[in-house]
């Protein structure tokens, strides 16, 4: 049985890894289209600046972001002079750190099923008269589905699990940006927090575990449904 603190904890990795996948998945579907579909200069560069997160440690994200976003950052100080917007040390901030984390996933899972795209269809769909936007949102982008799905669900999934970025950026504060990970650290530092860390890494593992499984089914549902 969690604690009313473990409870909350659940709750606001929950709101976070949700949040997280709302704010970049939009972003994702169009950075996707760009590395597949367009042809400019720096498209390489674009690349490997999409999936830098995978490679860099998470301090050193958290870190960024910090700068950037921090109270005194070029963009943060913006966001709070303009709009009263603060994200260094939110929940705000904890989804921010969590989508960049967990972007490069979700970019690469809606990729690879853009490339599996019959074009086609879509040089049907224009013999008949439709735009480029009837096009996509009538044929590609239904196709795109199961990457899509696919990709938001373990985004949501890594993001239940982010703890550097997170904690760098938003810091463990709870009730505000004490998710599940940072929970499970602040109870390995206490004295007496076997049993709670116990409970949290069991808790940690079957989330991870049922949004990778949730993902697989419901992109072969996807692709069932869609397939000839």
């Amino acid at each position: 049985m969690l604690t009313p603190d473990e409870a909350a904890a659940l709750t606001l990795s929950l709101i976070v890894a949700t949040e997280s996948v709302c704010l970049s998945l939009p972003v994702a579907v169009a950075v996707a289209w760009l590395l597949v579909r367009a042809r400019f200069a720096g498209r390489t560069l674009l690349d490997a600046f999409v999936h830098l997160p995978l490679v860099l440690p998470p301090v050193v994200v958290g870190y960024l972001l910090l700068v950037l976003f921090g109270r005194h950052g070029p963009l943060g100080g913006w966001l709070y002079a303009h709009f009263g917007i603060r994200l260094a040390f939110t929940t705000a901030g904890a989804a921010l750190a969590t989508a960049v984390m967990s972007f490069p996933l979700m970019v690469r899972a809606i990729r690879l099923s853009l490339e599996g795209v019959n074009r086609g269809l879509e040089e049907a769909a224009r013999t008949l008269g439709a735009g480029p936007f009837d096009r996509f949102a009538t044929v590609t982008l239904p196709l795109m589905a199961p990457g899509i799905l696919a990709g938001a669900v373990t985004a949501f999934a890594a993001g239940l699990g982010e703890f550097g970025a997170v904690i760098t950026f938003a810091s463990n504060i709870p009730g505000e940006t004490r998710t599940l990970p940072l929970a499970l650290y602040t109870a390995i530092q206490a004295p007496d927090g076997d049993r709670a860390a116990a409970r949290l890494a069991i808790l940690s593992l079957a989330l991870g575990l049922a949004g990778l499984v949730l993902a697989e089914w419901l992109a072969r549902r996807l692709r069932a449904r869609l397939g000839p």
